[in-house]
């Protein structure tokens, strides 16, 4: 039985501090938090302090994660590390991310309070940089604790033209430093984050929470098509070269193409037409295409069907295509042993256990290169997020709780 279970404002607790670490916002509707910001310093150093005031030892490390730790009965390790990431996308909300770090604090601070140890030590990690909204980067925090952070990720610029390194600097961050944010595989005995579902399968379902068996893999590619640009009032419609139609026809066939494969989506999320003016055809169009499958193969013959298909219609409206693959991460299972037993966890907690899948990237997936992982659902309304309509319930909340803490305080990993 969890300690959490007599716990019974768990929920409200946990959600009063994502209600205070929203409100550290660029200004604007919802949560606007982006990696290297003057907001993810405040942000950092507030989580810092609530980790040292539960018992933890916390610093903000070479990439700008906050890293606390909480030693084992042994006074060390090694850790089980807990957590999710700080940042967010362009007017969020303000449960992606936070929920998993804050829920993961509270569950140490309950320990602490009831002055338990455990044979392993626990470490709650704020990741810096999941969403990549800034530098249209993923995974950046985690890819740093994983030992991946790559001159890919250095020079990543935002649209200011500023790099991640230079961002780094003016952060007070050292580049050259990163490397030592890297953990160790053999200082660690897993990785479990708690997480909304961002989706509407639990609360079909009737279930606040849910185990999470894989995470899919991503494809992601930035399509530039280049035409004539032109009056609008003075080329007759056969002698366009017209790259936004182009582009609107692609976005139809990603529709098209993601639906014809099995556990597939795809996503056209941004488009930009220049010069964007009312009276002008556009010269140049760029968009965004994002395929995710379980089935790295099936994601792979979709995301290669779609390329023929781009340049079929870039062919047929005699515009010119450039296809740039800016991202491409495999599906990431969860280990079965931690599948397992977060599965016990929620039948601890007297709920029904299901298994799902998850369609949105996780750190974990940066976190599998070098330990196990595992990943516990909460139940948000309507499946709702990346939005400031996101929301979850205190009850919901206290579930998700009482099951991370049940699973770290029953864990039997290597030690």
């Amino acid at each position: 039985m969890s300690t959490y279970l007599n716990e019974t404002d768990a929920g409200r607790r946990i959600m009063r501090r994502c209600d205070e670490l929203g409100s550290i916002s660029e200004p604007g509707v919802g949560v606007t938090r982006l990696y290297l910001s003057p907001q993810h310093r405040t942000a950092a150093e507030t989580i810092a302090g609530w980790m040292h005031d539960a018992g933890m030892d916390a610093r903000i490390d070479e990439a700008g994660n906050v890293v606390g730790r909480y030693h084992s009965d042994s006074d060390g390790g090694p850790y089980l590390v807990t957590g999710s990431h700080m940042d967010s996308v362009v007017h969020a909300g303000r449960y992606d991310g936070p929920l998993g770090v804050l829920t993961s604090l509270d569950c140490v601070a309950v320990l602490h309070g009831h002055g338990r140890r455990l044979p392993f030590g626990i470490e709650v990690v704020a990741f810096a940089d999941e969403e990549g909204t800034r530098f249209r980067t993923t995974l950046a925090g985690s890819r740093a604790i994983s030992g991946q952070f790559g001159d890919d990720l250095f020079n990543a610029s935002d649209e200011q033209g500023i790099s991640v390194r230079e961002a780094m600097i003016e952060f007070g961050l050292d580049p050259e430093a990163v490397a030592a944010a890297a953990h160790r595989p053999d200082e660690l005995i897993g990785y479990v984050e708690l997480h909304i579902e961002q989706g509407p399968v639990l609360q079909a379902s009737g279930l606040p929470v849910g185990v999470v068996t894989a995470i899919s893999g991503q494809t992601r590619a930035v399509l530039k098509l280049k035409g004539a640009a032109n009056h609008a009032g003075t080329v007759p419609m056969g002698m366009r070269k017209d790259p936004l139609l182009a582009a609107s026809e692609i976005a139809l066939a990603v529709e098209r193409i993601a639906s014809a494969h099995p556990d597939t989506v795809g996503t056209v999320g941004f488009i930009k037409a220049d010069p964007g003016l009312i009276n002008v055809i556009p010269g140049e169009v760029s968009l965004t295409v994002d395929l995710r499958s379980q089935a790295d193969g099936i994601r792979q013959a979709a995301f290669d069907e779609l390329g023929i298909a781009a340049r079929a219609i870039a062919a047929r409206r005699g515009v010119e295509i450039d296809i740039d693959k800016i991202l491409d991460l495999k599906s990431c299972p969860c280990a079965l042993d931690f599948v397992d037993r977060i599965e016990a966890a929620v039948e601890a907690a007297g709920v029904r256990p299901l298994r799902l899948p998850s369609g949105a990237g996780h750190d974990g997936m940066a976190m599998s290169a070098i330990t196990d992982i595992g990943m516990i659902f909460v139940r948000c309304k309507d499946g709702i997020s990346h939005s400031p309509e996101e929301s979850v319930t205190a009850a919901d909340v206290a579930t998700g709780a009482a099951v991370l803490l049940h699973f770290i305080e029953n864990f039997q990993g290597r030690p």
